[in-house]
């Protein structure tokens, strides 16, 4: 919204009008001078406000992932959000880091080159400190990481790879494979330092620790992929990817349901002082034949029919029928008593 004068201003300038102290060539010079865009020929944009539009929605679904996913892998209250994307000279970023810190090289696929994955020392110690048993502290003290430590943050980096992978599916289908784990970044070469990246910074919260986690794309990296960049076709293949993302995720999440199965021999009704009377040896006659086949209870219903029998001993039943629509449970109507 443009800036509006105040008539305090407005009697001012007039005033300076009519004292003729207002020079109106300096004013044309000043508003032509607003109209330029200043224009860096050593840090040329690489990358239009769209694509950048599309590569933020890219990572901010990664972003809302990584808040489910690390919650549960972490086992505490975990926030991510995008914070902001921008394209630089390697060397600014490089320069950005501190020393030492965690970063981890990354291979993509099907692409010739690598890509980093960068992480606050601080995060980084919390994340270890909650996966080992701890509250998820960070007492301020940065140093290399050990053997172990090293294992446990690099479990974490490639399950953000796999959330990665996920959230550019919806424009590219890419693999990213961890190479190696490095801690001082003037050690990392993935181009020079004139080029530029795209770096993408997200906002990482583990408990009450905060901190950085950065993403580095070579330029030369995403130049194959530029022309699939947009916010419009982002939308098109995410509301395309929609039905099937919910198909898949509602089918893994029946498979994992488990329902109790039962095999029904048949019914009969018995008084409970026959119940209490009941002996070994004892026949109780049910209201099915020994060729008849039984019913499979799925439930509270009755979805399939089949012939009991052995099979390596143990007692197993042969499927013979599949219901299309489910039968209810009939009870006999008149009492059966044991012979």
């Amino acid at each position: 919204m443009p800036d509006m004068m105040s008539q305090e201003e407005i009697d001012k300038l007039l005033g300076n009008f009519q004292a003729g102290t207002v020079n109106l060539d300096d004013i044309a010079q000043a508003e032509e001078y607003e109209k330029l865009k200043v224009y860096d020929f050593k840090r040329p944009d690489k990358f239009s406000k769209d694509q950048l539009r599309a590569i933020q929605m890219i990572h901010e679904s990664f972003a809302r992932q990584t808040t489910t996913v690390m919650s549960t892998l972490i086992r505490s209250i975990v926030s991510c959000e995008v914070a902001s994307v921008e394209q630089l000279a390697y060397e600014e970023f490089v320069n950005y880091m501190v020393q030492p810190t965690v970063i981890g090289m990354v291979e993509m696929h099907p692409f010739d080159g690598s890509m980093l994955v960068e992480i606050n020392p601080g995060l980084v110690f919390a994340i270890i400190d909650r996966m080992l048993g701890g509250r998820g502290t960070f007492s301020g003290n940065v140093r290399e990481l050990t053997d172990i430590e090293k294992t446990v943050i690099e479990r974490v980096i490639m399950r953000i790879l796999e959330l990665l992978e996920d959230s550019w599916s919806t424009v590219v289908d890419v693999r990213f494979r961890f190479e190696s784990m490095e801690s001082n970044p003037f050690f990392v070469q993935i181009c020079s330092p004139s080029d530029m990246v795209l770096v993408v910074i997200m906002k990482l919260r583990v408990a009450d620790v905060e901190g950085m986690l950065s993403l580095c794309f070579p330029y030369f990296l995403m130049e194959p992929i530029m022309d699939r960049l947009s916010s419009q076709q982002w939308f098109a293949s995410t509301s395309h990817k929609g039905d099937d993302e919910v198909r898949k995720n509602l089918l893994i999440s029946m498979n994992k349901v488990k329902m109790p199965l039962a095999m029904e021999l048949g019914h009969t009704i018995l008084s409970l002082t026959d119940v209490y009377g009941l002996q070994v040896g004892d026949v109780i006659k049910l209201d099915e034949t020994k060729d008849s086949d039984i019913s499979v209870r799925v439930g509270n219903q009755i979805r399939f029919k089949a012939r009991p029998g052995t099979l390596n001993g143990k007692m197993a039943v042969e499927l013979t029928k599949v219901l299309s629509q489910p039968e209810e449970i009939v009870m006999p109507s008149s009492e059966q008593k044991s012979g």
